[in-house]
């Protein structure tokens, strides 16, 4: 069973379930911005007796400090997740990494490569926002600030968290309610969260630096990181392999947990490439 603490790190205070095993690897979780470490609720039970897997939330997010500040920044979380590293001793670090945490675990690898055993980036990329697609989501930024999760503002993060066809689905009905819900519920506070998610500078130029395995999940109905982001992702990592599913969006792990699952855990296992 994770446990939960609040740990002082880099002048910020994290919230950190850890399932606890000294004696098992450790996965490092990463988790969607408007989303927290119980995105990864699933993959806690698919590791159970494999792996110990720790479940930080970013700055300004989950049930981690509140930021009364204009922005946080990509460099920031990789800043609080080197000192959270250092500050539990953890070594050979498995990372699942989801939306902006691939964002964060590029930057986080980059710098300390040794610390790293493999990476698993799902519905991700390295890219920043392109300036249409940035323009508009500065906008939702603004208005999630201003205003909360409601109206066409929650329908937007539904879009882009969760593709079409699972959104439509009866048989995912109950964890599309679960998770908008979740999302109608945030407060405005994130928005320095968002807005540095939103005005990420590209990480492209540390692929080639990554050396580790790397398997990329990407969902083709996945809109805020569409798949050609993925195949330059391919591209620019010397090693890597990259899973695209059909009907799926931006949320692959919680969209088809059946399918991605088994594939990260096997991966995690033996992350040959």
């Amino acid at each position: 069973m994770a446990q939960g603490t609040h740990k002082e790190i880099n002048g910020t205070t994290l919230w950190v379930e850890d399932t606890g095993e000294s004696d098992l690897p450790v996965v490092l979780c990463l988790h969607s911005c408007f989303l927290d470490g119980t995105m990864f609720d699933g993959l806690v039970k698919a590791a159970k007796g494999k792996f110990r897997v720790i479940r930080p939330d970013f700055r300004g997010q989950g049930k981690s400090a509140i930021e009364d500040v204009d922005i946080i920044s990509m460099d920031q979380c990789a800043d609080d997740m080197e000192a959270l590293i250092d500050a539990m001793g953890i070594r050979s670090i498995n990372v699942m990494a989801q939306s902006m945490g691939g964002d964060v675990a590029f930057r986080l690898i980059a710098r300390r490569q040794e610390l790293f055993r493999s990476l698993v980036v799902a519905g991700s990329s390295a890219c920043g926002e392109p300036p249409e697609q940035g323009a508009l989501f500065a906008q939702w930024v603004v208005d999630a600030g201003n205003q909360g999760f409601t109206g066409e503002i929650l329908e937007m993060t539904m879009r882009v968290m969760f593709g079409e066809t699972t959104r439509q689905n009866p048989a995912k009905k109950e964890m599309v309610a679960y998770w908008r819900d979740r999302i109608a519920a945030l407060p405005k506070s994130l928005r320095p969260a968002m807005k540095g998610v939103m005005h990420r500078e590209s990480s492209v130029e540390l692929l080639p630096s990554i050396k580790i395995p790397v398997l990329i999940i990407n969902g083709e109905e996945d809109m805020p990181r569409p798949p050609a982001w993925s195949d330059q992702m391919k591209a620019e990592l010397p090693n890597s392999k990259l899973i695209r599913l059909k009907k799926i969006g931006h949320s692959p792990t919680l969209e088809a947990p059946e399918l991605v699952l088994p594939e990260i855990i096997g991966f995690f296992s033996d992350p040959s490439v």
